[in-house]
């Protein structure tokens, strides 16, 4: 059994497959979830986890080159807003229409237990090399 790192099988094994340019959706529980990608829903109930915890948890596990959210976020949840530009330094921000049509090319959706507006982004993966 592993001892650290993430420790839910199905997120461990879908982040294991992701390659280079494959988008990864950290959602709330209100995005409209695009048919097609691999999802994992992490959520357990109102705030749990958290937006910051599946974010913080998926940046210590992906390599990330790029990442998109709804320039609503900005005014509608500043909190997600700073920890996004705190963690994501060259985070693009588009209209949340079009952050959605976004969504339908990721690979893999993370739904997690937030409750609060604009709480998504989509993330391009990278390579460790």
């Amino acid at each position: 059994m592993k001892r650290s790192g993430i420790l839910n099988r199905h997120l461990a094994g879908a982040t294991a497959e992701l390659g280079h340019g494959d988008g990864v959706l950290i959602c709330d529980v209100g995005m409209p979830l695009p048919p097609g990608p691999r999802v994992v829903d992490l959520a357990f109930r109102a705030g749990v986890p958290s937006f910051a915890d599946v974010l913080d948890g998926l940046l210590d596990e992906l390599v990330v080159e790029g990442a998109t959210a709804a320039e609503e976020i900005r005014e509608a949840n500043p909190e997600a807003a700073c920890l996004l530009t705190a963690r994501l330094p060259d985070l693009t921000y588009v209209p949340h229409e079009r952050l959605k049509a976004l969504t339908a090319s990721a690979r893999l959706v993370v739904r997690t237990g937030e409750a609060r507006p604009y709480a998504n982004v989509l993330l391009r993966c990278g390579v460790f090399f």
